[in-house]
């Protein structure tokens, strides 16, 4: 979030996630030192949403200079998981590659609020369904990042619950209050 929670961060050589099945009640980071430990993360939904997935996949491999094969196997849907595995075979120096991914996709989030937020009107309420926020992605988010974006319109959001983790209600929900954006369940 601007300021706030990150949803993934790459400190001392170890990859820090925030522990997403443990939100609301708690703020919790699972370390990951190697790229099975990022492999299980993903899997058991630690890390969710495609562009997060693919960044954590990204540094995955640099945990243990590979793993290509345990990280494509923990979420066999996940197409940002294998574009990034893709990208990282090809890079000269795999840490910088996770760092540009990562950039790139945070980069990308705030053009989208930008962007986005042109176009939604003052006092706007907006349905969103499953999270598309910060917790989705590097930071700021897709959806919910134009939704962030637009706050000083005075929107408000509509977050719907998402089955089978509530990702609406648990996720959206929570970054909504953390933000100061008016949310209703």
């Amino acid at each position: 979030m601007s300021g706030g929670v990150e949803t993934l961060r790459w400190r001392a050589g170890r990859l820090e996630l925030i522990d997403q099945r443990r939100l609301p009640a708690h703020i919790e980071f699972v370390t990951c030192a190697t790229a099975q430990e990022a492999a299980r993360a993903i899997r058991d939904m630690v890390v969710r949403g495609a562009p997060a997935i693919g960044c954590a996949a990204a540094f995955g491999v640099v945990l243990s200079k590979g793993g290509y094969e345990t990280l494509a196997k923990s979420r066999p849907t996940a197409v940002n998981l294998f574009w990034a595995l893709e990208r990282m075979k090809k890079a000269k120096n795999l840490e910088a590659e996770a760092r540009a991914i990562f950039d790139e996709d945070l980069a990308a989030n705030r053009a989208m609020g930008k962007y986005g937020a042109a176009l939604i009107p003052e006092r706007a309420r907006i349905l969103t369904y499953c999270n598309t926020g910060v917790l989705a992605t590097a930071g700021h988010g897709t959806a919910l990042g134009v939704v962030r974006s637009a706050r000083s319109k005075n929107v408000s959001v509509i977050a719907c619950e998402t089955r089978p983790y509530l990702q609406g209600a648990r996720l959206t929900a929570w970054e909504c209050v953390q933000e100061g954006i008016p949310v209703t369940l």
